[in-house]
């Protein structure tokens, strides 16, 4: 089978050396697939860090340069938001904790080398949420959603307030109060995630303990619909593994967190695939141990066929049949996952009849519930 320009990128993140003597049509089949899935700053990290960078052409390297400083830029408008947000938040006296590249960039954690750091995600117990979404619309926050049913979607079922937007600056914040839905099948310890959160030094600001946060990213892949850049986010795994496992004691932990967030088996598809893509060192035990919570023979090998097929084809322009077809049935998997059958059919009853009449419905942006 040819080999796609997004394996190809993860050979290349795994062996930089394998760039050097790449056709120029080869390289741009690359780059094309890096930008698209959010990775071109890491490949650029990666071959600096390898010794390849000098020996690349000056083409490739102007392209990657250009990543590393739009990821730079990311960086530095994440410390601000995120001081933003714990500034109007500190009344409250409230924990706020950063979830995803936020975190990873303002942690100095290697997932985020190279990676930019988008929306600002945050994490505060469920108790404070009404106090602080006063306390963010006084500094300037609004929803993006006004339409009654699009509220009450998020306020009742979701993990998450109506995403917010910075009525100056633009920027979007997502405030969490738990990882998955509240009406998902697996139900995340929130109390624990917000307890055993780890404090960022001199800010006010926690991130998830390492084996949440593990977690929490192999949710957000393994769980989400959309599958939208799914090799940067199955990155984000190997990235996190490959630091955190450098201490014997965090696979245990890893293990133990599956089980009290009931992610057993969303951990074993995050250690399945991170190790088949991007050769991550995880112990045989913690393998086995995962490898338990799969399902059985045959909907293992239609699950491999499903993710596999989608990070095979990811950062491509255009699906092809098999790519289509394959983030078609993920996306059915995950609102079956999402919401009970009644709950579900409801709301995609909802969905159906306010497109059909034209999308009377008023959203400021383009952001819609799944």
């Amino acid at each position: 089978m040819a080999e796609t320009p997004a394996l190809l990128l993860c050979r290349l993140l795994r062996t930089p050396g394998d760039g050097l003597g790449l056709p120029p049509a080869t390289w741009s089949d690359a780059l094309r697939c890096a930008r698209r899935e959010g990775l071109a700053g890491v490949l650029a990290g990666r071959l600096r860090e390898t010794g390849v960078w000098d020996r690349l052409s000056m083409q490739v390297r102007a392209i990657l340069e250009d990543a590393e400083i739009a990821v730079a830029r990311s960086h530095v408008v994440a410390g601000w938001e995120a001081r933003q947000a714990r500034a109007a938040l500190k009344p409250l006296g409230c924990p706020v904790i950063l979830l995803k590249g936020s975190a990873y960039a303002l942690a100095g954690l290697h997932a985020g080398r190279g990676r930019a750091a988008g929306d600002l995600d945050i994490l505060i117990p469920r108790s404070y949420l009404g106090a602080a979404e006063a306390q963010l619309q006084e500094a300037g926050w609004s929803f993006v959603h006004t339409d009654s049913y699009d509220m009450h979607y998020y306020r009742a079922w979701m993990h998450e307030l109506p995403p917010m937007v910075h009525g100056t600056r633009g920027t979007e914040l997502d405030v969490h109060h738990t990882v998955l839905p509240l009406t998902a099948r697996a139900k995340p310890d929130a109390r624990a995630l917000v307890r055993d959160a780890r404090p960022l030094a001199d800010s006010g600001l926690s991130i998830l303990a390492p084996a949440d946060m593990v977690l929490h990213s192999a949710a957000h892949l393994f769980h989400g619909g959309d599958m939208v850049k799914p090799l940067r986010n199955l990155w984000d795994i190997h990235a996190l593994l490959t630091e955190f496992g450098q201490s014997p004691a965090f696979w245990p932990d890893l293990a133990e967190r599956a089980r009290l967030h009931g992610l057993g088996r969303t951990l074993a598809y995050a250690l399945r695939y991170a190790s088949r893509l991007f050769g991550t060192a995880i112990p045989a035990a913690t393998m086995s141990e995962a490898a338990q919570a799969l399902p059985a023979q045959p909907l293992l090998w239609l699950m491999d066929r499903l993710f596999l097929t989608t990070f095979r084809h990811a950062g491509a322009a255009e699906d092809g049949t098999a790519a289509y077809l394959a983030g078609l049935l993920l996306l059915i998997r995950s609102h079956w996952l999402k919401m009970p059958p009644l709950l579900l059919a409801r709301h995609l009853w909802t969905k159906w009849r306010r497109r059909s009449v034209g999308g009377q419905h008023r959203v400021v942006q383009s952001r819609t519930p799944a």
